[in-house]
């Protein structure tokens, strides 16, 4: 039987999870198969079912390792200490560099949640409800602390989290841009059109 080759830190479940994002972002989840993501990962079919048991549990596993980012990210910002704007700058540059760094898991998540089995897909969805609730709460403290314009804070979240998954483009065409430039152009318009 074939060994799947891991990375430094990476269980053989993780690198599995690469390659099947990487899958499920070009074909698609329902279009991809077992044995396509066995030679991907350049090992037997039923070498996979060793660390995996379905498609499902892949989809799974990546969608919440997403979300799950995200989200104990978000609990550090909000439980940091320093001004509004400053988490809101950390939480942008943090969208940012994940769809930077992991754009594959991110591109799934974003596009192929809906394919997820109940209970995981009304979990995933609530998960997901939270945190966009709770930015919206992080919005509006900083537009009663006067940190921000007086604006609908639920339309700035979607105006941030919209412009940040237009990175989608830039991945597609692989502009020549410098990422930490991506990165500080980015911040800089997201913030300046709300800042006070």
């Amino acid at each position: 039987m074939a060994k799947i080759h891991t990375r430094k830190n990476s269980t053989q479940k993780e690198v599995i999870a690469k390659s099947a994002a990487l899958l499920f972002k070009v074909k698609g989840f329902k279009a991809s198969s077992m044995r396509e993501l066995a030679e991907a990962v350049g090992v037997e079919a039923p070498s996979l079912y060793n660390h995996i048991s379905s498609k499902s549990e892949l989809l799974q596993f990546i969608c919440f390792k997403v979300a799950d980012k995200f989200t104990t990210h978000l609990s550090m910002v909000e439980n940091s200490s320093g001004i509004v704007i400053s988490k809101i700058e950390s939480f942008i540059r943090f969208h940012i560099c994940m769809m930077l760094e992991n754009f594959d898991e991110v591109f799934v998540a974003n596009h192929e949640w809906k394919h997820l089995q109940e209970p995981f897909l009304h979990d995933f969805l609530s998960q997901r409800h939270n945190y966009e609730k709770r930015l919206v709460a992080l919005v509006e403290k900083g537009i009663n602390k006067k940190e921000l314009k007086k604006q609908n804070a639920y339309v700035i979240v979607l105006t941030i989290l919209s412009s940040v998954r237009g990175l989608e483009f830039w991945e597609r065409h692989k502009k020549n841009i410098n990422r930490q430039i991506l990165e500080d152009t980015m911040v800089d318009h997201l913030l300046n059109g709300i800042l006070k």
